[in-house]
């Protein structure tokens, strides 16, 4: 049985920090989305961790858009921490900056929501600790997470009839 004791969101935030290499780049210098979105479900999947301190899985990234191009020598920080829990789920939510190392310029590059579900030994879904909302901010962003979830569910509801529809 794990430890149910409710835990703080600050407990579990994470900043990953990555140097943008040319390994990571098209011929023009920009970084493939693929490498951001690698990044953010890492640094997201460390903060679910963090938060229950058992296995975590990847059930669902919502739709990313890139406000800015990543190039190569930046220095890309992806700050994740949990928004919400459900019984056996976390949102967490991650930020994503770049930093220009040369000038110091800062920009925002995404903002992702990520959902994650806790694995017992066997591979099964287990509870999750209890999230304490402390600041006015965490409780915004719990019920800003609500909301998703609630749209999530919907969506979900409704392409499983639309798939149900085209085996009839």
């Amino acid at each position: 049985m794990s430890d149910l004791t409710p835990r703080r969101s600050k407990d579990s935030e994470v900043t990953l920090s990555v140097l943008m290499l040319p390994a990571d780049a098209n011929p023009s210098g920009n970084i493939h989305g693929g490498v951001i979105m690698k990044h953010v479900d890492e640094a997201g999947g460390l903060a679910a961790v963090r938060h229950c301190r058992m296995r975590t899985v990847t059930a669902h990234i919502d739709d990313m858009s890139f406000l800015a191009p990543v190039k190569v020598g930046d220095l890309v920080m992806f700050k994740a921490s949990v928004n919400d829990v459900g019984r056996t789920s976390l949102e967490v939510g991650v930020r994503v900056e770049a930093e220009d190392l040369r000038t110091g310029q800062v920009r925002h590059i995404s903002t992702a929501y990520l959902v994650y579900v806790a694995l017992d030994d066997e591979g099964h879904p287990t509870p999750v600790p209890p999230l304490i909302a402390e600041t006015e901010q965490d409780k915004k962003r719990q019920a800003a997470a609500r909301v998703r979830r609630e749209y999530r569910l919907r969506r979900e509801e409704a392409l499983r009839a639309a798939a149900e529809s085209f085996t009839e």
